[in-house]
């Protein structure tokens, strides 16, 4: 894909520029690359840092008996964990060379409200009603966002791969047909031979 788009971007540039735009897009990837890299590191400190908040909330939550507290804790701190998974298997994807999708973002939001209806009962202040209805609000629509960008990318993955599989059925087809006449002893010939022989 980049390929391509080089190809287009240079036929439209002056002769002169062509060196220096694809020096540029050179140094860009590379930036991107090392961009990428920082964000896999920071992606994976993070694990180990959420792992380790679990396990203090559950080591904090039975030294002081309070267990139904510390659980609601240490279920906040797995949500955190488990958006960094989303995000890192998004990045995975990524430097793999597959486009980001949309659904991935808005899983990383659904856990992160999920994650805040989770904490409410244990915060210092309790929310208002009003308050913890936007948040339901907000979890709902953002499922809802979540059903239609899924069937979205399904329609899309189905419309891109129907035109490859029809071409691809032909000649299985085509040769179920010779076998079947071969069978009943008739060879249909095509060509100029087949005029000769006729």
């Amino acid at each position: 894909m980049d390929e391509r788009i080089d190809t287009m971007d240079e036929a439209q540039l002056p002769e002169k520029l062509r060196p220096l735009h694809f020096l540029f897009l050179r140094g860009m990837g590379l930036i991107n690359g090392f961009a990428h890299l920082i964000l896999g590191l920071a992606l994976a400190a993070s694990v180990l840092l959420f792992s380790w908040l679990f396990f203090d909330d559950v080591f904090d939550a039975l030294r002081h008996a309070n267990l139904a507290q510390g659980f609601l804790h240490g279920l906040g701190t797995l949500m955190l964990l488990w958006t960094v998974s989303a995000l890192i298997s998004a990045e995975i994807r990524y430097m793999q060379g597959h486009p980001l999708t949309v659904d991935t973002f808005v899983e990383v939001t659904i856990v992160v409200v999920l994650r805040k209806l989770i904490t409410m009962p244990v915060q210092s202040t309790l929310p208002s009603p009003q308050e913890f209805l936007l948040w339901v609000g907000s979890a709902v629509m953002l499922g809802i966002m979540y059903l239609i960008v899924r069937f979205a990318l399904t329609i899309r993955v189905e419309e891109a791969s129907a035109p490859q599989s029809a071409p691809q059925s032909a000649p299985h087809e085509a040769g179920a047909d010779i076998d079947g006449h071969r069978q009943h002893g008739v060879v249909v010939e095509k060509g100029q031979d087949a005029m000769e022989r006729g």
